[in-house]
């Protein structure tokens, strides 16, 4: 029933400060993925240890959702894994430090939009394009590669933050749904 929900390949529920992701995997595995908009305290309150337990509290947050669902979240093999997100803001910048930089998440942290990988893959590209292109001259190298990190970085956090928005704010599902197939 669950894997009928999902189909093929991916599947998005979503609505206002919650949702269900799921996808498959190699070997017909289906991953799923829940989010729910709620304080660290509500997640620490259930035991994470008692796999039947997570599930049941965080069903029941779903409670008015499809069977083909839920079972998502009831029928799974594996333990939750609670994953909170933190992130910085947007535009984040630091004072140079002379001698230290920072890529990937430690230098922009932002809400998952499937961009993190391919943005920390760049950084560093970037990263060995400044330091090969002022040899001898480290700190000449680091400067030129913050200066064009941070708008870089500051452009994909709200990007982020706008997608996070179309999935979970006010609007969801309608605005991801506009986004991807525009109403004519």
């Amino acid at each position: 029933m669950a894997a009928k929900a999902v189909g093929g390949g991916a599947m998005y529920a979503l609505a206002p400060g919650k949702g269900i992701q799921a996808h498959r995997e190699a070997g017909g595995t289906l991953h799923t993925y829940v989010a729910l908009q709620k304080p660290l305290a509500w997640f620490e309150a259930i035991d994470l240890a008692d796999p039947g337990a997570v599930a049941g509290v965080v069903a029941r947050e779903f409670g008015d959702w499809a069977g083909e669902l839920t079972a998502l979240l009831t029928d799974g093999e594996t333990t939750p894994v609670l994953r909170p997100l933190h992130t910085l803001p947007a535009d984040h910048r630091w004072d140079r430090v002379p001698g230290v930089t920072l890529l990937g998440d430690a230098a922009h942290l932002m809400i998952p939009s499937g961009e993190g990988a391919n943005l920390a893959m760049f950084d560093a590209a970037e990263l060995g394009s400044a330091l090969a292109a002022h040899p001898g001259d480290t700190e000449t190298a680091l400067a030129a590669y913050e200066r064009d990190l941070f708008p870089r970085s500051a452009e994909e956090a709200h990007e982020a933050d706008h997608l996070h928005e179309l999935m979970f704010g006010p609007d969801s599902p309608h605005g991801l749904l506009n986004l991807i197939a525009p109403r004519r």
